[in-house]
């Protein structure tokens, strides 16, 4: 599992679907916790972390959000020289079949469907932690 003191970035324009992802990360120990409100906000605080040096170990993103939309943050997340290998959950209400595809496609780590639990949430983590780990190893 990623380390306690990893930088998670936590986007939904919803701050009551925030404050639910904050509070199953401070069930998991999680404390360094930034929130965005949208994808364009995210990808600045993004930004800011990589030129501070002190970037994110993990994105926790929505997909339906005004300004800049999940997929478009994945996509300029990937797109970024910093980016290819962050590890990005998709967190998001949309079950479409194909928006799951399209996440897949474009690099998504994993892909949750709200409503989620706190179990839920730590083994897609674990998942997404484990494979990036075997990855590095091969």
């Amino acid at each position: 599992m990623y380390p306690k003191k990893t930088r998670i970035l936590i986007v939904d324009d919803m701050n009551m679907f925030r404050q639910m992802v904050r509070q199953a990360l401070n069930t998991l120990d999680y404390t360094a916790l930034i929130e965005a409100a949208d994808g364009s906000l995210g990808l600045k605080a993004l930004e800011e972390g990589i030129k501070n040096k002190d970037p994110f170990g993990f994105i926790i993103c929505d997909w339906n959000m005004p300004k800049m939309k999940g997929i478009d943050l994945l996509r300029a997340v990937r797109g970024s020289p910093w980016g290819k290998t962050i590890p990005f959950l998709m967190l998001t209400a949309e079950a479409d079949k194909k928006n799951v595809i399209e996440a897949l496609s474009e690099g998504v780590d994993g892909y949750i469907i709200k409503p989620f639990t706190v179990n839920t949430l730590a083994g897609n983590m674990k998942q997404i932690y484990d494979k990036k780990n075997m990855q590095k190893a091969s």
